[in-house]
């Protein structure tokens, strides 16, 4: 589990999101044990107090629960999970919405770019292709 933090936004905060793009990914499923606070310090190279402070986070945000001295598991709680997945799929639309906005393309348009786009990506990925070279 590495990762490049970016020296904008809060490295705990950036933890979080690392678990949630996991767990919308399937990498990390619902009701399975997580690293220790310590370990995933040791994992991701960062200090020890910033991973307390990320389960801390998560732990707030229902993403993770934590049962007496049992390790940290991710939610099974389905409406959280479904949450999650909205919060990034709306965050990736924003994204993508901003950067093509001043464009003044049809909507129709983008709607066919996109569809196509993954359509195309979807097709590399049952080949095993990934959009590399073979």
């Amino acid at each position: 589990m590495e990762t490049a933090f970016n020296t904008r936004d809060p490295v705990y905060l950036q933890v979080v999101r690392l678990f949630k793009e996991r767990i919308v990914t399937g990498r990390l499923a619902a009701g399975e044990a997580i690293p220790s606070r310590r370990e995933i310090a040791s994992l991701l190279k960062m200090n020890p107090n910033t991973a307390q402070r990320a389960y801390k986070e998560m732990e707030e945000q229902g993403l993770i629960v934590t049962e007496g001295n049992s390790p940290s598991r991710i939610t099974r709680d389905e409406d959280v999970l479904r949450n999650i997945r909205s919060e990034l799929l709306g965050e990736a639309v924003r994204t993508f919405v901003g950067s093509i906005r001043n464009m003044h393309v049809p909507l129709q348009e983008i709607v066919e770019l996109v569809k196509e786009e993954y359509e195309s990506d979807a097709g590399n990925r049952d080949r095993g292709t990934g959009g590399g070279g073979a």
